[in-house]
């Protein structure tokens, strides 16, 4: 395979992910500021809803790296 598909596949694996991360945490945030206010003992639940869409990102960057490798990157 080309090296420049290689290289833009594994840009796209990143960059998908932090979009869908972005987009997600977009969402949550204000739900969980509202949730907050009106229950303040949600804070742990907040803090894991905040946190689960990282993972995303987290998962991308280990698939482009995985893509990278597999492809003779190092």
């Amino acid at each position: 395979m080309e090296l420049i598909w290689v290289v833009f596949a594994a840009a796209a694996a990143v960059a998908v992910t932090g979009l869908a991360t972005a987009w997600a945490q977009g969402r949550i945030g204000p739900a969980v500021a509202a949730s907050l206010a009106e229950k303040p003992e949600l804070a742990t639940t907040a803090i894991i809803m905040v946190a689960i869409p990282e993972t995303m990102v987290i998962l991308g960057f280990v698939v482009a790296v995985m893509i990278l490798l597999r492809a003779g990157g190092g």
